[in-house]
């Protein structure tokens, strides 16, 4: 007689190759999920390494310009100083000049000339007098010219009072002071 399996074999074996399916199925996605993490964590590392260094670089320039910023302030400072030195090196020349002045004064007046009064405003000297002659006072102008002390004499008036002496002008000058600085300057340039 005919062996007939009436056992749903054809069943069994389909379902035998769906289990092997789905299990290669499962196992091909777990080995997908696992390189598309491992490459993802590659990546990520490499990520936080560079936001590592790039916070680093930011933290180091900040504390760069922390310094330039104290460095710019100390400049500032260093000027500030070398014009109150050089105010004080101005101030410490110019400390004779009263009789630097007279000295030279007696120097360029010469026979014919009678002064009658000096002011002195910040740099410049304005000589009040009386001359007999233009002559004289020509000769001033050139030996203030000549003058290492003074310069840029300006012959304000020449008047003739002819109540008074008929030989005597009175004359007013103006002269600047070489090297000499003006008090309104020194005091702004002192200030804090």
């Amino acid at each position: 007689m005919a062996y007939i399996n009436l056992l749903p074999w054809r069943e069994e074996t389909e379902k035998a190759r769906q289990r092997e399916y789905f299990t290669m199925l499962t196992l091909v996605s777990a080995v997908a999920l696992l390189i598309v993490f491992s490459v993802n964590q590659f990546y990520q590392m490499h990520i936080d390494g560079q936001n590592a260094r790039n916070q680093f670089l930011q933290n180091e320039i900040q504390l760069l310009d922390l310094r330039i910023a104290k460095i710019k302030s100390l400049n500032e400072k260093k000027k500030e100083l070398k014009k109150r030195t050089s105010v004080v090196e101005q101030l410490q020349r110019s400390r004779n000049v009263v009789t630097q002045v007279l000295d030279e004064i007696a120097k360029v007046v010469p026979n014919g000339i009678y002064l009658t009064g000096l002011e002195k405003q910040d740099n410049s000297l304005n000589i009040i007098g009386k001359s007999e002659s233009n002559n004289h006072l020509a000769n001033m102008i050139r030996e203030i010219e000549r003058s290492d002390l003074f310069e840029d004499a300006i012959l304000e008036s020449i008047t003739s009072n002819d109540a008074k002496s008929k030989l005597l002008s009175d004359f007013k000058m103006r002269v600047r002071i070489k090297g000499l600085i003006n008090s309104n300057e020194s005091s702004q340039q002192g200030a804090p």
